[in-house]
């Protein structure tokens, strides 16, 4: 505790010399460090941004605190992770990001994961009292009920959310929370919360569910460095938080008993002193990381191999059918692989039958989540980053809002912030598109702007069902979340298998010298027959299904351009800042691609409106056979002057 609290006034005074960047201290907050005397190896702590007492308690050396502070190569994250974030994959301490509340979900899914191995693993979630009101608490408070988890959520009430007084806001004080599972004691005592502490982690490790700890304590000094809480707080407030020091308390208490003394206390501060003016010292010395573009998504597993769906004979087989079929194996092979999703569980099996038989076959692995997709994604990051394979499904892609913050900022951020220390091995199956009557604005989506915008996140599109099976043979192996986006309109389209063609990349469809279409999901059937127009006029093109968005096969698509000379990119997303912009932006500012071009490149796309409901305007509105062959025959018409 002394020591958190000597680093909290070592940083502020390097920050107020323009010698740190930012520092958020934990004053006050140190009592809770006590809970990590009940822990043991295989146990995992979340923690938020006060949590230095507590990462120290878990092993956490100071001399890596001060690397991290100063953004320095070796320490917490490389740079990457703010100053006040911890994170340990050997002492089981999760990754810190800094939206609140965001480490609730993926702490249930460890714990979830735990209690499937049969592990005696604890979760232990700290979060702060104003936090509390975010959807993703009650989220993960209600999960963990509805299978009896072995959580320890630890709320840090300390009366403020930055300068918002809090009292009537929190669950606690409301009535939201049940009294059965939540205790509330005095955090600034370390006895009292180390007491408490050991009651409710005896009681997770029997299987009794998740408990709270409600910890009454003092935040104090400001929110940060940048904050100055004398703006808000009344000065017979800020002294009599200083009264009721939980390091001043827990020292008067020790000499009080005869377990330590006034003079053994000062010697005690010196030596801790002397050791974090050393370890601040020596870690603004030390280098800076070389840069910040490594550990975005892992290097590519090469055990995908080529393959065909059908391996007994040549018979035509849906998506769905080609699909589940490969869940089945997935299962079968791969214990730990487990799946979770709306409707997922027999006898439905899926809202388009992609899981139909499996949690029949498969008890306990194939499970209905709540109506609740935060749920689905962030529990997918709890398990995947402590050793499963989960394979989740959102039952639309449209309805990934709600989970946005999950898979954006936690899932695809966790390489990166970390440096490479942990990773998130996530399948996220979400059924897209439109090409279907009256799915409407939100039925209708596929939205690959928006994740294919978000570094560390793979995204991946098929269109057939081969494709389909080695996307999701691919994504098993991979080391990073991989979104498959499946096109709805093709799932029950029947075809046979394609021959065998590398499974990592794009694939081409269809060769031909006079133009390249790059299409992908739905737009890859409609590029096709726009070929099949265009030849009846004597006009060869050249289809490539990209299938890849990212990590994006650009060497194929220079390849094929280097033949023809033209492009024309077709998608059903809508046009402005979509990643079929992305890829003409990319082809027209590359100064190697740009020479190939013998004319200007098209887009094919949903203009910037949303699906209609009524059929006939839905086809209004996206691409089709006659407009991608219109694309083509004006880039057919036009040549760049060069």
């Amino acid at each position: 505790m002394a020591t958190s609290r000597e680093g909290d006034r070592r940083e502020g005074i390097l920050v107020r010399q323009g010698r740190g960047f930012l520092q958020v201290p934990g004053a006050g907050h140190e009592a809770l460090s006590a809970v990590c005397a009940s822990l043991l190896p295989g146990d995992w702590i979340f923690p938020y941004y006060r949590e230095r007492a507590v990462a120290l308690a878990r092993g956490v050396s100071n001399a890596d605190i001060a690397l991290n502070f100063f953004g320095k190569r070796d320490g917490i994250g490389a740079g990457r992770l703010m100053s006040s974030h911890f994170g340990s994959q050997e002492l089981g301490i999760f990754p810190s990001a800094t939206p609140t509340g965001i480490q609730c979900l993926p702490s249930v899914g460890m714990a979830w994961g735990a209690q499937k191995a049969g592990s005696q693993a604890v979760s232990v979630c700290f979060i702060g009292d104003a936090s509390t009101r975010q959807g993703e608490f009650y989220e993960a408070l209600c999960f963990a009920l509805q299978e009896k988890l072995p959580v320890l959520f630890v709320i840090a009430d300390n009366g403020y959310g930055i300068s918002t007084p809090t009292a009537s806001m929190t669950p606690w004080n409301i009535g939201a929370l049940n009294p059965s599972i939540c205790q509330r004691i005095d955090g600034r005592d370390a006895i009292a919360v180390a007491d408490a502490a050991q009651a409710a982690v005896a009681r997770l490790r029997a299987g009794e569910g998740p408990c709270v700890l409600w910890c009454e304590l003092d935040r104090l000094w400001s929110h940060t460095l940048s904050d100055d809480h004398r703006v808000y707080r009344s000065l017979e407030e800020i002294e009599e938080m200083a009264a009721r020091d939980p390091i001043t308390l827990l020292r008067d208490r020790l000499i009080e008993s005869g377990q330590l003394t006034s003079a053994q206390w000062k010697a005690d501060l010196a030596r801790i002193a002397e050791q974090v003016d050393a370890d601040y010292q020596q870690a603004e010395r030390a280098p800076l990381a070389a840069d910040a573009t490594s550990n975005v998504l892992a290097p590519r597993n090469e055990k995908s191999s080529p393959t065909t769906v059908s391996t007994s004979s040549r018979r035509e087989e849906t998506m769905v059918e080609a699909l589940g079929a490969e869940l089945r194996r997935a299962l079968a092979d791969d214990p730990r692989v487990l799946m979770f999703g709306e409707d997922i569980e027999d006898p439905k099996g899926g809202v388009f039958g992609l899981t139909r038989g499996l949690s029949n076959d498969f008890p306990g692995r194939v499970v209905n989540s709540p109506l609740a997709e935060a749920t689905i994604i962030g529990a997918g990051v709890g398990l995947a980053a402590t050793g499963w394979k989960p394979v989740f499904e959102i039952q639309f892609i449209d309805f990934l809002a709600p989970a946005f913050n999950q898979l954006v900022n936690q899932a695809a951020t966790l390489r990166w912030r970390s440096d490479g220390q942990f990773s998130c091995p996530l399948v996220l199956l979400a059924p897209c598109g439109a090409y279907l009557p009256a799915g409407g604005p939100w039925h209708s989506q596929t939205g690959e702007g928006w994740w294919t915008h978000t570094p560390g996140l793979r995204v991946v599109v098929p269109s057939t069902p081969q494709c389909a099976v080695e996307l999701f043979r691919d994504a098993l192996n991979a080391d990073d979340p991989t979104l498959i986006l499946l096109p709805k309109r093709l799932f029950r389209r029947a075809a046979l298998p394609l021959p065998e063609h590398n499974a990592t990349g794009a694939l081409l469809r269809r060769s031909g010298p006079e133009a390249t279409i790059v299409a992908w999901g739905n737009t890859v059937e409609i590029s096709l027959d726009a070929a099949d127009l265009l030849a009846q006029e004597g006009i060869d093109t050249e289809v490539l299904d990209l299938r890849y968005l990212v990590p994006c096969d650009w060497p194929s698509i220079e390849t094929s351009l280097r033949k023809t000379g033209r492009l024309i990119v077709v998608q059903e997303d809508n046009a402005t800042a979509s990643f079929g912009a992305t890829l003409l932006a990319h082809v027209t500012s590359e100064t190697r691609l740009w020479d190939l071009l013998a004319a200007p490149p098209q887009l094919v796309t949903r203009p910037d409106v949303h699906v209609p409901f009524h059929p006939k305007l839905e086809e209004s509105v996206l691409p089709d056979a006659s407009r991608v062959a219109d694309a083509v025959r004006l880039t057919m018409r036009h040549s760049l002057s060069l």
